[in-house]
């Protein structure tokens, strides 16, 4: 890296200064309260007979509330004289294995110890049928076997197709439960028949599996529960794209566009099935995704702990420090990327030994940008767009936006001795 660090000497990064972006964010102020009075609602206790084994869903993705929603469900189903238990509902996420799949609800400090239930985590799959065009249609085989199953999920906006259902209730059963092997031929022929293929196979699991309804979650910009919904089975279809649409108008953005330099501090499967969320970067993995969001070069500095080692989203990057490269399990990427079919996004793009010089690359390597007031945008995730920092070049454009509060003077980039940020 002598030579990279020798065409590095004189690139100047700018001092930044933290800013706080102000969303409309309302929110649930007792989302377990509201939960436990949607799951005494007459029709649902009606479903429940004491003794039924039921199956309860858990996704890959962070949630708020995580651990209290789903104990409030498991301890709701026990006092109706069911017998649940939770099964990993993610397709291909923890490397295509049940184990992996298991740690990865560990990792949220999911377990039977913390539940108070079993976890039953299979790649064993059922088929249940076909679409009425040919597809075949399978199942978790813990999920067939349960006298009934509740789909637990978050609901918004996919990073790779559009359609009425997309990330939520509908794809956790489809793709959740259809494990890896059901994932795959869901996925076969690419995302942008998925909008399309969703309902179709979900009807034929609906109509196989005895789904008793669903816990639909949604969050803010500041990733706190603000919708929440305990849906009957026959609830899902015609409620979900409305939950999706009011998701849509809570998601976070980044108030700037125009950007020469963005720089994302981690990147990991729990934030986004991309890694980093595309509907913030506007770096979409497939051709037939657009944004108008201009950013000429991403620079990845981590990975999550939680994503272990899954890199998936870093190809959407520019630059990557070796800190990331060294982190990658490709037995936990590869799987996730040959059954989604998207080969860009585990790519690994030129790294460097330090943060610094990371981000000189990205800014060096700019075309046809002010080198005196470069324009670089700083955050800590695509899940976490409350306060970021800005370059001090961009502070009057933050000044003029009343959605925008600046926090404090420019700050030199708090660098260590070796040219890392921790």
């Amino acid at each position: 890296m002598e030579q990279v660090n020798k065409l590095l000497n004189g690139v100047e990064i700018p001092d930044m200064a933290q800013v706080r972006q102000n969303f409309s964010a309302p929110v649930l102020d007792d989302p377990c309260g509201t939960l436990k009075q949607q799951l005494d609602r007459p029709e649902i206790r009606n479903l429940v007979k004491p003794g039924m084994k039921i199956a309860v869903t858990v996704g890959s993705r962070g949630i708020a509330e995580y651990i209290p929603l789903l104990r409030c469900i498991l301890d709701s189903l026990k006092e109706m004289g069911a017998e649940p238990f939770l099964i990993p509902a993610m397709g291909s996420h923890g490397g295509a294995t049940a184990e992996g799949q298991r740690e990865i609800l560990a990792s949220y400090n999911i377990t039977e110890e913390t539940m108070g239930c079993p976890i039953l985590s299979s790649m064993e799959v059922v088929q249940v049928g076909e679409t009425e065009e040919g597809m075949p249609v399978f199942v978790d085989h813990y999920a067939y076997q349960a006298d009934g199953v509740i789909l637990c999920g978050r609901v918004k906006a996919h990073t790779a197709f559009r359609g009425p259902y997309e990330s939520g209730i509908l794809k956790m059963a489809v793709i959740g439960m259809g494990k890896q092997h059901g994932a795959e031929h869901v996925h076969q022929d690419g995302f942008s028949d998925l909008g399309r293929l969703l309902p179709m196979i979900a009807r034929v699991i609906f109509d196989k599996v005895n789904i008793l309804g669903a816990v639909a979650v949604a969050e803010n910009a500041f990733d706190q529960t603000c919708i929440l919904e305990g849906l009957l089975k026959e609830e899902i279809f015609e409620k979900e794209p409305d939950i999706l649409r009011r998701s849509k108008e809570r998601l976070g953005k980044i108030f700037f566009n125009d950007i020469d330099v963005l720089v994302v501090d981690r990147l990991g499967k729990d934030i986004s099935g991309d890694g980093m969320d595309p509907n913030i970067t506007g770096r979409y993995a497939v051709p037939y995704m657009q944004s108008d969001k201009k950013i000429q070069h991403i620079a990845v500095l981590d990975l999550t702990e939680e994503t272990h080692g899954n890199c998936n989203g870093l190809g959407l990057a520019d630059v990557t420090t070796r800190r990331v490269v060294e982190k990658i399990d490709v037995d936990c990427t590869y799987p996730n990327v040959v059954t989604s079919t998207v080969l860009c996004t585990p790519k690994i793009p030129l790294f460097t030994h330090t943060d610094r010089a990371c981000i000189q690359i990205a800014l060096k390597t700019c075309n046809y940008i002010d080198r005196v007031k470069p324009r670089i945008i700083h955050i800590r995730d695509t899940m976490r767009l409350e306060e970021i920092e800005i370059s001090e070049g961009m502070l009057e454009e933050a000044r003029a936006n009343p959605m925008i509060e600046i926090l404090d003077k420019p700050r030199e980039w708090p660098f260590d001795a070796e040219g890392n940020l921790w």
